[in-house]
């Protein structure tokens, strides 16, 4: 399957990505999986991404969960949680 991955704020500067296409195997089918592929990267990915670190993630500009169901060549974004005031 293909994604679109995209990074922002702090999550972007850590990796030094902001985006990237990405072909992912078929065992990685949920948001948890791609993320735990994403950390197999070793550092920064590991550090970036890991899941001491609370992280949002939306699909195709939804917001959803970890355990929601990758779509093919759907777009996959990554940020850290957003304080207003």
């Amino acid at each position: 399957m293909k994604l679109h991955l995209r990074f922002f704020a702090s999550i972007r500067e850590g990796l030094g990505v902001a985006q990237e296409e990405l072909v992912i195997p078929d065992s990685v089918k949920t948001v948890a999986d791609l993320r735990a592929f994403l950390m197999m990267r070793g550092s920064p990915w590991a550090d970036i991404l890991s899941n001491d670190r609370v992280l949002r993630c939306a699909l195709n500009q939804q917001m959803v969960s970890a355990d929601t169901v990758l779509l093919e060549g759907a777009e996959v974004a990554f940020f850290p949680p957003v304080t207003g005031g």
